[in-house]
């Protein structure tokens, strides 16, 4: 997966996407500018002090907003669904959600609720996650997704980049 930068600045509102492996990539909400610095709204395990990884679940998750070169040096525009979704205003919507959530522990699900359903749930508000429907087309599917993404998962894991 070769990503790179999909035009010179993302707008506030868009959903990035940072590639981690062949399998699995890591998603976020670009928050705008603080003092020159770009930043993104993502749902991350990485910081957190009690976690638990059970059957590819993170118990304390939570929406922070780190700088963009925190959560990755390669990184592509994906707002996905605007052609079938119309992005909710950030402004009035999506940034207030995003510091509505902030600091709130979630559950961290890798099929129901990864970084990319929590994105899109911002963005369009509804969670979708594409690349879990690329491995998964029907629940009876599940069990090989895990078996696919749970080994990738937990390395990135135990290496803190989710």
């Amino acid at each position: 997966m070769s990503l790179g930068f999909s035009h010179p600045k993302p707008f506030p509102g868009d959903i990035l996407e940072f590639p981690r492996n062949k399998y699995f990539s890591h998603f976020g909400i670009y928050y705008g500018e603080r003092d020159g610095v770009p930043y993104v709204a993502h749902l991350t395990c990485r910081d957190s002090e009690t976690k638990l990884l059970l059957f590819g679940r993170a118990l304390k998750s939570e929406v922070k907003l780190d700088p963009v070169e925190v959560v990755g040096q390669r990184y592509k525009v994906r707002n996905m669904l605007d052609e079938i979704h119309p992005p909710r205003d950030f402004y009035s919507v999506v940034k207030p959600a995003i510091d509505d959530m902030m600091g709130k522990d979630i559950t961290f699900d890798i099929l129901f609720h990864n970084s990319e359903h929590q994105a899109t749930l911002f963005r369009y508000g509804l969670k979708k996650s594409t690349q879990i429907e690329n491995v998964c087309c029907d629940w009876l599917q599940i069990e090989k997704v895990y078996i696919q993404i749970l080994p990738t998962w937990k390395e990135l894991f135990k290496k803190r980049k989710l």
